[in-house]
């Protein structure tokens, strides 16, 4: 026997790591981009009408899902707070801002991979 992981175990870890630094590059940046103000940012959400509040706590969000989905104790967490961040987005989309959603579409699917490659951890994290 080789003390070596086997090829599947590699695959799986090198797919959940390629999911973590996708979900943290693309929410880091989109979470800066709300919390400094660009000015694209600021049309957004006053086109949404919320108030540019919600746009100070969905980058705060994104930030904080984004640091989240590096850290393997709480990846699953951020990859499911963020999944709540992206279908908000895809509401958003649909009904109010009349944009490209089928970012949010893809965005999702892998945030649920993520989840799923991570799903015996996300069960201890909420206790079951």
């Amino acid at each position: 026997m080789s003390a070596t992981p086997t090829s599947k175990h590699s695959a799986g870890t090198f797919a959940i790591w390629a999911l973590r630094v996708l979900a943290a590059a693309l929410f880091l940046f989109a979470g800066f981009a709300k919390l400094s103000g660009q000015a694209m940012m600021v049309q957004e959400f006053a086109r949404v009408g919320v108030g540019q509040w919600f746009r100070y706590f969905t980058g705060a969000m994104e930030i904080a899902g984004g640091v989240a989905a590096l850290i393997p104790a709480f990846s699953p967490l951020g990859a499911v707070a963020l999944l709540c961040v992206d279908a908000g987005a895809f509401v958003a989309q649909v009904s109010i801002l009349h944009d490209d959603w089928i970012h949010t579409l893809v965005i999702g699917a892998a945030l649920c991979a993520l989840i799923y490659l991570q799903r015996g951890r996300l069960g201890e994290l909420i206790g079951r």
